[in-house]
């Protein structure tokens, strides 16, 4: 059963793109036939690695009967050379809020022969409920070796990391509040942009609170990045990210979807997507938490680093590989 996993064509490296070439590189490292295929020439390819998965380019593919063909969700077009090869297409839905939007007119779900994989609980739940398909769930790694946390945080105000691009609007309007209710100089406000990874790691470790306002998502990266460099965390889950988040202040906000059971206690203060009063507070209670090292600062920061250790790349390839080890057994049936 060889394996082709489709790479939209993007300009730059993106936490989605991201996620298919270590899908493919777990694939390859065990052994098992994979490829990458490129859409267009141009535009940002995965590279690096000595023992990369191969990456043909689109008129090169040749897919069969059998194989599995893995399309990420905003590209149901992309389907269309396995539908028509018989292979076992598989949409790897990454974030919920694209899974109808790329269906061509007059085209839903139910007509095509398509199987489903989810990036967190939550994701495969939404996709279950909307198309009544089962949805197994494979979730992403980070590298633990790179998002650690320091022996210590520096001292002084308390550093709040946050990615302005994430509807910039709103992380603006929490500012706002939160330095209109506190004053301009009571925290340091660290903008996460325009850095590669490495200094995304190291402007993690400084900070004490990582403010997250990004929302839809599927299972965000920042803030599981953020919990393993030592942050507090407070602001938006944007549906996805409830695969891990959970409260520390009981009755606070919860989503629609049922939670599932997890090893680690309440890791920041999630809010409500889009409220932004509720998120300058929430804001306002950490720093006032991480200003004096309360226990339930300490507790928080110990239930992020338990949370982000769940999501470590080897857990990933444990669960790339038991899944292929259930679509390989299926496929005999």
């Amino acid at each position: 059963m060889k394996t082709h996993i489709f790479l939209p064509p993007v300009s730059r490296p993106t936490g989605g793109i991201t996620v298919l070439r270590q899908i493919a590189d777990i694939l390859h490292r065990a052994g098992r036939e994979v490829c990458l295929v490129a859409r267009e020439r141009t535009g940002w390819r995965p590279a690096g690695l000595e023992d990369a998965a191969p990456v043909v380019e689109w008129a090169d593919m040749r897919l069969e009967a059998g194989d599995v063909w893995l399309v990420p969700e905003g590209w149901a077009n992309a389907l269309m050379p396995g539908l028509e090869a018989r292979a076992r297409c598989v949409s790897y839905v990454q974030n919920w809020a694209y899974l109808f939007s790329s269906l061509p007119p007059g085209v839903t779900w139910d007509r095509l022969p398509v199987e489903f994989v989810g990036v967190s609980d939550p994701v495969s739940q939404f996709v279950e409920l909307s198309t009544g398909r089962p949805t197994p769930t494979l979730r992403p790694g980070i590298d633990l070796d790179l998002f650690a946390a320091p022996e210590a945080k520096p001292d002084g105000p308390v550093r709040v990391a946050y990615m302005p691009r994430k509807n910039k609007a709103l992380a603006a309007q929490i500012r706002a509040i939160f330095e209109h209710r506190n004053g301009p100089d009571r925290v340091r406000w660290v903008e996460i942009q325009g850095m590669d990874a490495f200094g995304v790691a190291r402007e993690l470790g400084k900070a004490h609170v990582f403010l997250m306002t990004g929302f839809p998502e599927g299972c965000p990266l920042p803030p599981l990045e953020a919990m393993a460099c030592g942050c507090a965390c407070v602001g938006y889950a944007g549906f996805g990210g409830w695969d891990y988040m959970r409260q520390a202040l009981p009755g606070r906000y919860a989503p629609m979807v049922d939670l599932r059971p997890v090893d680690w206690a309440g890791n920041g203060l999630w809010c409500a997507d889009g409220d932004v009063l509720d998120a300058a507070l929430s804001l306002e209670t950490m720093m006032k938490w991480a200003e004096v090292r309360s226990p339930e600062h300490v507790a928080c920061v110990d239930a992020a680093r338990a949370t982000a250790r769940a999501y470590s790349v080897q857990e990933q390839e444990r669960a790339v590989l038991a899944l292929w080890d259930s679509l390989e057994q299926t496929a005999r049936k």
